[in-house]
């Protein structure tokens, strides 16, 4: 498909541009959320911090843009589901820190 912007007139332009920038925003959103599906509630994971040390922590929700993971000294953290990754040594739910609580399955 193309179109001749030069036949355009200002107004449909600014129209064009807005209609482009929502695309690719949600563009962006449905990557995001893809990426953030990988993840599931109470599933142990990792992210690098700024110093560059690792912060492990547990999903607690998903938000529009981020995940929120809170740490085991409780501080909470939104991340972009990209940084994540699983904690590979974190294998059964029992061996959770106290604080998380385990409900029967059905």
């Amino acid at each position: 498909m193309s179109i001749d912007i030069d036949k355009l007139s200002e107004s449909e332009l600014h129209d064009l541009n807005h209609r482009i920038v929502e695309r690719l925003r949600f563009m962006r959103e449905t990557r995001a959320h893809v990426t953030m599906l990988q993840f599931r509630i109470g599933q142990r994971v990792w992210f690098p911090a700024q110093d560059g040390e690792r912060v492990i922590g547990v999903v607690t929700r998903h938000n529009r843009k981020s995940v929120t993971v809170v740490s085991p000294d409780g501080v909470r953290w939104n991340v972009a589901p990209g940084l994540l990754q699983v904690e590979p040594e974190f294998v059964d739910a029992r061996s959770a820190p106290a604080n998380v609580v385990l409900l029967p399955k059905k």
